[in-house]
């Protein structure tokens, strides 16, 4: 009976059980059913959700079983976030995954991967108003750019006690893309400007789409030494791609680098989120400046393809303005979904996926900004 209550007693049911691990629970459970039941990016959430179960079933620290436990294999693991070694590699998978054509083809669209970067400066000046450091308030406001990888790499340089809720907020607000952006598309537009049909976009020669990644990775990093890294990794996986003589490197990229990254990520992260060091105030105002920015994000982009177009006779749909955030690419097809809505002929994805892929490079380089600035300091 005596080995029975000590074994016991080194898990859960030994009263290590609190209302903030059954909290946190039910929020793994709310994960796994966004990712399951409604598919929303289920390659993100459904590793996170199930780490942050893992993450709060309490045992006894001498089983070193827990994240933040001395020799833990999770915590080993989570040496890849916190030492900002997971982020670049994922950068890679993404710019192997990425066409640049349609934003080439029509460089103007760049302008709204730009205006929907307001978000990560509101909410930067938002956590300084509610008491943040310079350093905190800069890892926060990558938030705005629904950029989990950017978010988690900033973080890493900037603000380590508060890695793993901006992390998980950075992700979060990045699956909730087709909750959180319609109703901000609907209230700035009228049916007849989600109606304007945009014509195709012109082919893009082989040299140029070689040459871009080449030359961006130059211009952005002399400018913006910060961003050197995540630029970089971002360039060569696209490299690889429209290089032609490196697909097998391309899809090794694409596929099984950036999986496998995701699912350690994902899992480590939620695990991360245990509930004595998670549920905090602090916790809780960075989620609820994460939301708010993503929604000026959104509405940055969308007001200011309006703007674009009291300039112009070629008329943009404010609709992919909204796909300036970096959440690629479920944020272009949320724009196809209410472009078709209003009209089903109307065929945008393409389009949006340059303010898109735009919204990556424009939350990097912001990212770079503030690590120059901040990171010495």
């Amino acid at each position: 009976m005596d080995i029975l209550m000590n074994f016991i007693d080194t898990g859960a049911l030994g009263g290590m059980l609190t209302y903030k691990h059954v909290i946190m629970l039910i929020v793994g459970g709310i994960f796994l059913y966004l990712a399951i039941a409604k598919q929303y990016e289920p390659l993100l959430l459904v590793p996170i959700g199930f780490g942050i179960i893992v993450g709060n079933i309490p045992a006894d620290p001498v089983l070193e079983m827990g994240l933040y436990d001395h020799n833990s294999v999770l915590g080993f693991l989570y040496k890849g976030v916190e030492l900002g070694i997971y982020p670049p590699l994922i950068f890679l998978g993404v710019g192997a995954m990425t066409d640049f054509s349609a934003m080439l083809s029509q460089p103007r669209l760049m302008l709204l991967g730009a205006a929907a970067q307001i978000g990560v400066f509101i909410t930067f000046l938002g956590s300084l108003f509610l008491g943040f450091t310079l350093k905190e308030a800069a890892a926060i406001g990558i938030i705005g750019g629904a950029d989990g990888p950017t978010a988690i790499f900033v973080a890493s340089k900037l603000a380590k006690d508060y890695l793993p809720v901006i992390t998980l907020a950075g992700y979060s607000y990045m699956a909730l893309v087709p909750v959180l952006q319609p109703p901000v598309i609907r209230l700035l537009t009228t049916k007849k400007e989600r109606m304007i049909k945009m014509p195709p976009s012109k082919p893009v020669s082989k040299r140029m789409r070689v040459l871009f990644p080449i030359f961006t990775f130059i211009i952005v990093s002399m400018i913006d030494p910060g961003a050197l890294i995540l630029i970089g990794m971002l360039c060569l996986g696209n490299l690889l791609r429209e290089s032609g003589v490196t697909e097998r490197l391309a899809k090794t990229a694409r596929t099984v680098v950036i999986d496998t990254v995701v699912i350690i990520l994902g899992l480590t992260v939620g695990a991360s989120t245990q509930a004595d060091k998670f549920l905090t105030p602090e916790s809780l105002k960075i989620f609820g400046l994460g939301a708010i920015a993503f929604c000026i994000a959104t509405g940055s982009g969308v007001l200011f393809a309006k703007i674009m177009n009291l300039f112009t006779k070629n008329k943009i749909n404010p609709i992919i303005g909204a796909a300036g955030v970096s959440a690629v690419p479920l944020a272009a097809r949320v724009c196809q979904v209410e472009g078709a809505k209003a009209d089903p002929s109307n065929f945008l994805i393409m389009h949006a996926m340059a303010p898109n892929v735009a919204g990556v490079i424009g939350s990097a380089v912001a990212a770079g900004v503030f690590i120059s600035k901040y990171a010495a300091g």
